[in-house]
C-alpha cells in the first residue's frame, strides 16, 4: 500500500467530503477519488459508501483506518529517526492541565534549554483512558497519567510520586468549619466536576455511589482555574488534587473539607509504549523526568 493512498485515505475519514480532502491536499478531486479507487481496488474491498448525499466508512474502512493511522505514524518516526543531528525532531506528550500546570514546567524549560531545536507538542489528554489509547495509537510518544496504579500490558509505566485527592470549598462554607464532613452530608452540595473521564472526578464519584448520595446540583467544567474560582466564590465544592489548590489553601482563599472517607491514593506516572523506539532525546527526557520527580 502506498503511504500517500494511506494518507489520503486518513484525511478522507475525517473529511468524509472527497471534495474537502482535495482542497485539504491541495490535490484534484480526481487524484482523490483515483488513489481511494486503487486502495479498494488492492485490498479488493469498499472502504466508503454512499448513502444518498453523505459519505460514510464502511466496516472494513473503518478497520484499515486503525492500521493506516499507526503506519502513517510509524512512517513519521522512521524518517526523525533518520535526521542527522539526533538533537532534532519533534517529542509529542499527552498530559491533563493539573500536571502541564502544576508539575512540568520547570522540568520542560531544562529540557528546552538542553534541546532548543526539539519541537514539543503537547496534546491535552482529559482522562488517563485517552492518553492510554494516544500511546496504544501511536499518536504521542510519551504520557504524564494520574490515576490509581493499574497495569496496562501494552505501556511501560514509571511510578513518579502519590498524589493526594481533597474536598475543597470556599472558607465561607459551612462546610469548612465542621471537625468531619460524612459522604451524607454533601447530598445538598453543588459538586464542581472536571471534565467526564477524569480519574479524581470517577473516584469521587463511585465514593458518592456507594454511599447512594445524589448531589442536589452537579456542574462541569473544562479549566482547573474555573473550578477553583467558583469555589472560592462559594457556588459550590470540587475535589481536585491537592497540588493544585496548596497555594489557595495556604494563602486562605480556600478550605479543605475534613471529609471522613479516605479517598484512595493517586500515582502520577511516566507512560511509553512497550514497544515504542526511544531516540536519544526521548531517553533523555525520560531520565530527567525521573531526577526532576526524585528532588
Amino acid at each position: 500500500m502506498d503511504i500517500k493512498h494511506l494518507q489520503t485515505f486518513l484525511v478522507a475519514c475525517e473529511t468524509l467530503n472527497f471534495t474537502k480532502t482535495a482542497e485539504k491536499l491541495q490535490y484534484a478531486q480526481s487524484s482523490v477519488t483515483a488513489q481511494i479507487k486503487n486502495l479498494e481496488n488492492e485490498l479488493n474491498l469498499q472502504l466508503f459508501e454512499r448513502l444518498g448525499k453523505k459519505l460514510v466508512l464502511t466496516h472494513s474502512g473503518e478497520r484499515l483506518r486503525q492500521y493506516a493511522s499507526k503506519i502513517v505514524h510509524l512512517e513519521e518516526e522512521a524518517r526523525n529517526a533518520m535526521v542527522t543531528d539526533q538533537n532534532g525532531g519533534t517529542l509529542i506528550i499527552g498530559a491533563q492541565e493539573s500536571q502541564c500546570t502544576y508539575r512540568l514546567p520547570d522540568l520542560l524549560r531544562d529540557f528546552k534549554l538542553k534541546y532548543p531545536s526539539i519541537q514539543l507538542i503537547f496534546k491535552a489528554s482529559h482522562s488517563d483512558e485517552m492518553a492510554a489509547k494516544s500511546l496504544m495509537d501511536g499518536e504521542i510518544d510519551l504520557a504524564f497519567i494520574m490515576d490509581t496504579q493499574k497495569t496496562n500490558p501494552y505501556l511501560a509505566s514509571t511510578p513518579l510520586i502519590q498524589e493526594k485527592l481533597i474536598i475543597i470549598s470556599s472558607p465561607d462554607h459551612s462546610l469548612a468549619t465542621r471537625k468531619t464532613v460524612t459522604a451524607e452530608d454533601l447530598v445538598t452540595e453543588t459538586i464542581l466536576y472536571t471534565e467526564s473521564g477524569c480519574s479524581y472526578r470517577k473516584i469521587f464519584e463511585d465514593i458518592l455511589s456507594y454511599y447512594k448520595v445524589i448531589p442536589r446540583t452537579t456542574l462541569e467544567f473544562v479549566s482547573l482555574e474555573a473550578i477553583k474560582k467558583c469555589v472560592a466564590a462559594n457556588l459550590g465544592i470540587a475535589v481536585l488534587p491537592e497540588m493544585v489548590v496548596e497555594k489557595e489553601i495556604r494563602e486562605g482563599n480556600l478550605s479543605e473539607v475534613n471529609f471522613e472517607v479516605e479517598m484512595p491514593a493517586m500515582l502520577t506516572q511516566m507512560a511509553i509504549h512497550k514497544d515504542k523506539w526511544i531516540n536519544p532525546p526521548l531517553k533523555d527526557f525520560m531520565s530527567m523526568t525521573k531526577k526532576y520527580f526524585k528532588q
